[in-house]
């Protein structure tokens, strides 16, 4: 499975773990719904700044959707080994 998709099913248990719906998250990270959905469908990676604010609306800290040491030790090997 694709990095994106692994995000937005991360996103998507977190939001399920909080009883929220995209709704919910949406209206709250001042985002649109569809564009919501499909990131958690893994269709398109949000920016930076749109990510603060789903982990915001969210109410979690932005490691329980991204395992930033994993992400570093991935970019590191690419680095070493390219």
């Amino acid at each position: 499975m694709g990095s994106q998709k692994q995000f937005g099913r991360k996103l998507k248990k977190t939001r399920l773990d909080q009883k929220m719906t995209q709704v919910d998250v949406a209206v709250k990270a001042r985002i649109s719904t569809n564009y919501y959905a499909r990131i958690e469908r893994g269709e398109v990676n949000p920016s930076i700044d749109v990510f603060e604010d789903i982990v915001k609306a969210l109410k979690v800290k932005s490691s329980k959707i991204i395992d930033f040491w994993s992400l570093l030790t991935n970019l590191v090997s690419l680095a070493v080994f390219n």
